[in-house]
């Protein structure tokens, strides 16, 4: 509330004598609302506009006494926020213990004194103020933090695909290639999110990292030379060699970027993971580290399966495009071998999905 603008106190009252009593001291300085039930006091707290920053509220009143009204107004989102000061005949320090236990922020006994209710609403409304700016700075905080961080994670990945189409520039027939193995990895772990074995890790952050990561697998094929990453035919044992370096040259490359960053980013620690050992087998047969089962990290062997049914349905230099028939065969028969059986059963599953996604990012170059 602007302290320009006049604040707004609503006074109940059963007693028209009461009410203009208090009317007519508060007028000058405040805008008076005024009522003479509970009830009436609920419906002007809850439609007035603006709402009132105070109420003063009787005790003793027919129908809904003080009490009552304050227990209603309390229950009401629209109400619940506005301070009550109580002022009533009630004597004793057990009214007054009553109705602070019951919400009210003070309590004035009647006969008034007009002094001492002046300085009471004009704290009580000071306080307010001070609740609503505090209200809105936390307000625009939140929504800063929330902007920075959708700022962040567009700058993120932005440079994620930047990297990852450089390193196309050296391949050129993978095209579409890290669009189409984005969204498989994200319905493969989306049918596995529940299962016993994934649920503890496949949380919606995580799955998110996992498929913002997924660009970064084949970074390290900037370091592949030309004569080999484009030799239209099979690798001799020493190119293959050669070739296999690109998990490590990845990996490497990526724990570089950590290690500049300010702060540890767990985006860059699933890209590590991807780019060293999507290339691993189920069966310990695979590079670089030969590592088996459940010693490889589960980003790796969602992206392990993801980009080898890619690349078994795009042309490349060394080989043509298989059909999807072809593709699903072969992924089959890896299960257990090459691939993690669960996440095999998975994409047997997503199949339609994945030849749905291959098909809408499928590359220019392709029939």
């Amino acid at each position: 509330m602007p302290n320009d603008v006049q604040p707004t106190i609503l006074v109940v009252d059963d007693t028209a004598e009461n009410l203009h009593v208090l009317s007519g001291l508060l007028q000058p300085d405040y805008r008076v609302l005024a009522a003479t039930s509970g009830e009436r006091c609920l419906e002007l707290a809850a439609r007035s506009q603006p709402a009132p920053d105070l109420i003063l509220l009787d005790i003793m009143m027919p129908g809904l006494d003080g009490y009552q009204t304050l227990e209603r107004l309390r229950a009401n989102a629209a109400t619940r926020e506005i301070p009550v000061i109580f002022i009533t005949a009630m004597e004793g320090s057990e009214a007054q213990l009553h109705g602070l236990a019951a919400g009210a922020v003070d309590y004035i006994a009647k006969p008034i004194d007009p002094p001492i209710v002046l300085a009471r609403v004009r704290t009580q409304i000071e306080l307010k103020r001070a609740r609503d700016r505090l209200k809105d700075q936390n307000a625009w905080l939140e929504a800063e933090v929330a902007r920075r961080m959708a700022e962040n994670e567009t700058i993120q990945t932005v440079t994620i695909h930047a990297l990852a189409h450089l390193a196309e520039t050296r391949d050129p027939e993978t095209g579409n290639h890290i669009h189409r193995t984005q969204h498989y990895v994200r319905a493969l772990a989306l049918r596995v999110r529940h299962h016993p074995r994934f649920k503890d890790f496949l949380l919606d952050r995580n799955i998110a990292l996992v498929v913002r990561s997924a660009p970064l697998h084949d970074i390290g094929k900037v370091g592949i030379p030309d004569q080999i990453l484009l030799k239209p035919g099979p690798l001799s044992p020493a190119e293959w060699v050669i070739m296999k370096t690109h998990a490590k040259l990845g990996s490497d490359a990526i724990e570089l970027a950590e290690e500049d960053a300010a702060q540890p980013l767990d985006f860059l620690t699933l890209a590590k993971e991807i780019a060293h050992w999507h290339h691993e087998k189920w069966d310990g047969s695979g590079y670089p580290d030969g590592l088996a089962g459940e010693a490889i990290p589960w980003a790796a062997r969602l992206m392990a399966l993801a980009d080898v049914f890619d690349a078994l349905i795009t042309r490349r230099p060394y080989k043509p495009a298989l059909s999807f028939a072809q593709a699903h065969e072969i992924i089959v028969a890896g299960r257990g071998s090459h691939f993690d059986p669960d996440l095999t059963d998975a994409f047997i599953d997503v199949f339609d999905e994945c030849v749905a996604i291959a098909l809408q990012y499928r590359d220019t170059s392709e029939p």
